[in-house]
């Protein structure tokens, strides 16, 4: 090196594991030979500082002879992104390079950790405040969420809030108008004035603790127009007593009553109110659940079903005894079907006859017989009770339905709408639906048990109604076939005034008299939104025999009726309210259907578990019998209680949806839906 006049150097640096070979080659080619690389792969992988990945890297270190060998080096270093460090020539530089930066590595550990820690104290002691934080901010937000929505005057300087407000509120309204001003310290204090308006007020339902969860469910389907009838209130009683006809059992419901129970005496605990999102749930309807389940208990008495098994409170009405030949005389011996000792001996099922004197001693006094829970054709009894209590049930809830619709158009004085919309509606069925409810009723207190043999079908009677049969056929009573007849003729009557009464009455209204003025004696405008408000804008009110005419029309004009719009609507609502009674007078079989499953399940579960543990010896049973009831009870909790209770709940909502349809006023929902449809079967977002 001395006699060549060269200086030998030294780089050192990393490099990433994929250029390593490449990089050696490179050197190689372009110091020919004049360079010695040496590298080793680290223990651990290295973040890459500019890309942030964790990459592996190798260490390298070339030595090189001359200056323009060392130039061509770092400038391939470069080249290759390498991290260069200096490298220093000597041993001692070397060592003391190494010390400092061991101990600049464990200053920053050091620095590292006491800042870890010093982040940890500071969360924790943020963390304490941080519930009280959060509900700041939600105000601070809501705050400025409002105050953009008000508009603000230039000239005056001052925000300007347009509201509804329920004229029951004013007074609290200015005060806190005034409480706001002297608080915030303002120079000029904030003020309000009230803007007559003939647009819609909003719907405002004052609720409570008690009637939130009804509402919410009333809600769920769409909110009343202004002034309408709620229909929450019927709800609060109709809601759990639906549900409870499906859910029909004494234990499940008293187990349900007590969980909702529970919730309401701890409804000031503050882990409920601040549970996971299925509790919040269970939580936000307790009341909905409590009385759920105490309507579940009463119709679990009248079912006499308590986890499947019968309860005998009253004793039965049926007396087995009198069965037997040696309890009648002879003359009834052969008029009769008895039981003696060869029948019971070579007979697996025997029949109680009612027809027999002294068998059937009376009805129970609530609820099924428990004998029947004995019976081999229980599930046939239970059957034909069910599916004509829940026909009854359904007919009448939609009734009563169409009757508070009548109270609306009474309030908005719209008595047109009861004579051509109203009573078509109830008469159609009435005649139809209602006559069934009769036929069942009547069977019921005609026939007895000696003329049951004897007694019609009320399905085939039924279906005869619209077939016309030949005078032949038996029937209930005499003259049927006259009245089915009568029936038939109203209900085929009524179809086209429910289709074209209230367009023409609307039509002749229009444009059958003059354009008379907007103000109404005793007409109370609430609603503009639909092409009926348009026509009696333009009439007066005629319901009171008033024929007063203003000079011109102030609002409206005769062009801005439109009949077919108001036809098409109405011919919408017939078709769906004439198919409705048949489609949801069907739906009501529900009823019907879900208790009959859920009793058929707690049957299967009893027999499957706890009857299997019964019958055990007195040796083991009690050791079996404890796992085998903590089974039973761990699946009655879950299939029984949670997910019948669940499906009963989803089609108590289903079925008073129908309920809502027929006791609001809402063509505008209706519309919007028709609406939404449209424009979802052509493909248009909807927003």
């Amino acid at each position: 090196m001395q006699r060549l006049g060269a200086k030998l150097g030294f780089v050192s640096g990393l490099i990433n594991q994929g250029k390593a070979e490449a990089f050696g080659k490179t050197l190689w080619r372009a110091c020919k030979g004049h360079s010695i690389v040496t590298h080793a792969e680290l223990e651990g992988p290295l973040e890459d500082p500019e890309t942030g990945e964790v990459v592996k890297w190798y260490v390298f270190l070339i030595s090189f002879w001359g200056e323009q060998i060392g130039h061509k080096v770092k400038k391939i270093c470069d080249c290759y992104h390498c991290h260069v460090y200096p490298y220093p020539n000597t041993a001692e530089e070397r060592r003391e390079i190494q010390e400092g930066l061991n101990t600049r590595i464990q200053d920053l550990y050091t620095v590292l950790h006491k800042t870890e820690d010093y982040l940890r104290q500071v969360l924790c002691k943020a963390a304490e405040s941080v519930y009280s934080r959060v509900i700041q901010v939600k105000k601070m937000k809501a705050i400025y969420h409002m105050l953009n929505m008000c508009s603000f005057d230039v000239t005056n300087k001052c925000l300007i809030a347009e509201v509804w407000c329920p004229e029951a509120d004013l007074h609290e309204l200015r005060l806190a108008l005034e409480e706001g001003s002297r608080e915030s310290g303002a120079t000029i204090p904030s003020f309000m004035n009230t803007i007559p308006t003939k647009e819609t007020p909003p719907t405002l339902v004052r609720t409570n603790k008690f009637t939130e969860g009804f509402q919410n469910i009333v809600d769920a389907y769409g909110v009343g127009s202004y002034r309408e009838v709620n229909p929450a209130l019927f709800t609060i009683i109709t809601f759990p007593f639906l549900f409870a006809v499906m859910f029909g059992d004494l234990g499940h419901g008293f187990v349900m009553f007590l969980f909702a129970l529970l919730l309401v005496l701890n409804e000031d605990h503050p882990r409920l109110s601040q549970s996971q999102e299925i509790m919040w749930m269970f939580f936000n309807g307790r009341y909905i659940l409590l009385l759920m389940g105490l309507f579940s208990v009463y119709t679990g008495l009248i079912y006499n079903d308590c986890f499947s098994k019968s309860v005998n409170l009253f004793g039965s009405g049926w007396n087995v005894s009198a069965m037997y030949s040696s309890s009648h005389s002879p003359a009834e011996q052969r008029k009769m079907t008895l039981w003696n000792d060869s029948v019971i001996r070579h007979h697996r099922v025997l029949q109680l006859d009612p027809s027999v004197p002294g068998v059937f001693r009376g009805p129970y006094p609530l609820g099924i017989d428990p004998i029947w829970n004995l019976a081999t054709n229980r599930l046939t009894f239970l059957n034909s009770f069910k599916m004509k209590m829940s026909v009854i049930l359904g007919i009448i809830h939609m009734t009563f339905g169409v009757i508070l619709g009548i109270f609306n158009h009474l309030h908005f004085r719209k008595k047109f709408n009861i004579y051509l919309v109203s009573i078509p509606e109830l008469l159609f069925m009435l005649c139809i639906f209602g006559y069934l409810i009769f036929m069942i009723v009547y069977k019921w207190l005609v026939y007895s048990a000696e003329t049951s043999r004897v007694a019609p079908s009320i399905l085939i009677e039924f279906i005869n109604m619209f077939l016309f049969p030949a005078s032949d056929t038996g029937g209930l009573y005499p003259g049927q076939e006259h009245v089915q007849r009568l029936l038939l003729v109203i209900t085929a009557l009524s179809v086209p005034v429910l289709f074209l009464g209230k367009p023409l009455f609307l039509w002749w209204l229009h444009h059958g008299r003059s354009c008379f003025g907007v103000s109404r004696s005793g007409y109370t405008l609430v609603r503009k939104e639909s092409e009926e408000e348009v026509s009696l804008l333009g009439s007066h009110d005629i319901e009171e025999g008033n024929n007063q005419v203003e000079d011109g029309c102030r609002e409206v004009t005769c062009e801005e009726f439109n009949f077919g719009e108001i036809l098409m609507t109405q011919v919408i609502h017939s078709i769906e309210y004439c198919l409705g009674c048949v489609s949801n007078t069907a739906s009501y079989l529900r009823l019907w259907a879900l208790s009959l499953a859920h009793a058929q399940l707690s049957d299967v579960l009893w027999a499957m578990l706890m009857r299997v543990g019964l019958r055990v010896d007195a040796a083991y049973g009690v050791l079996l019998l404890l796992p085998v009831t903590a089974l039973f009870a761990v699946l009655t909790v879950f299939i029984l209680l949670i997910m019948e209770g669940l499906s009963a709940f989803l089609h108590a909502i289903r079925l008073h949806c129908v309920y809502q349809i027929t006791c609001l006023c809402i063509q505008l929902l209706r519309r919007e839906r028709f609406l939404i449809l449209t424009c979802m079967s052509i493909g248009w977002e909807v927003t």
